[in-house]
């Protein structure tokens, strides 16, 4: 038995410094809407390529247009709502779903597949496509590195979810039902 115990406290080690040591860490939103609770469980790649430290092109280059973007890096980013919401005027139901985009120079597209628990790519396909939402873009003045997606929350029933890198910002709004 304590071998096993061992083991089990080394694999624990090893999982942690792995997570630790990724090239795009781990991150999370989450707003609270009416009481219930939307959490965005991503990874944060950042401008400086991990290997050389040199700077990339991110949009048009890394994030590339008219592609789906896998909206972050590692594993697919995961969209879990504990109630009912709408997107951008598209209704969704509680539950968990992954998040792709479609980047474009002046225009984005958030994509809410119903597939799950993939790995952030290849894209599933239109197939498994819940919904297909237009979102803002706008340039930012100051660079956002790294990737990050966050909830501006603007009262108890609404929200601005923001994917923002480099200097452009893609927001959609997100309101409880």
């Amino acid at each position: 038995m304590p071998k096993l115990t061992v083991s089990l406290a080394l694999l624990a080690l090893a999982a942690t410094t792995f997570a630790q040591q990724r090239p795009s860490p781990p991150g999370t939103a989450e707003t609270t809407l009416k009481g219930k609770k939307i959490t965005i469980n991503y990874s944060r790649p950042r401008i400086n390529d991990p290997r050389t430290g040199q700077p990339r092109k991110i949009m048009g280059g890394l994030v590339p247009y008219g592609d789906v973007w896998r909206t972050g890096a590692n594993e697919a980013t995961t969209f879990v709502t504990e109630a009912p919401v709408t997107v951008g005027g598209k209704d969704v139901p509680a539950g968990s779903y992954t998040l792709f985009t479609l980047p474009e120079q002046d225009k984005w597209t958030l994509i809410i597949s119903r597939k799950t628990g993939e790995w952030g790519i290849p894209y599933p396909g239109q197939q498994d496509d819940f919904a297909r939402i237009p979102m803002k873009v706008e340039t930012l003045t100051s660079t956002v590195d790294p990737f990050t997606i966050s909830f501006d929350k603007k009262s108890d029933t609404e929200a601005a979810l923001k994917l923002a890198w480099e200097k452009t910002q893609a927001s959609v709004d997100v309101k409880a039902k």
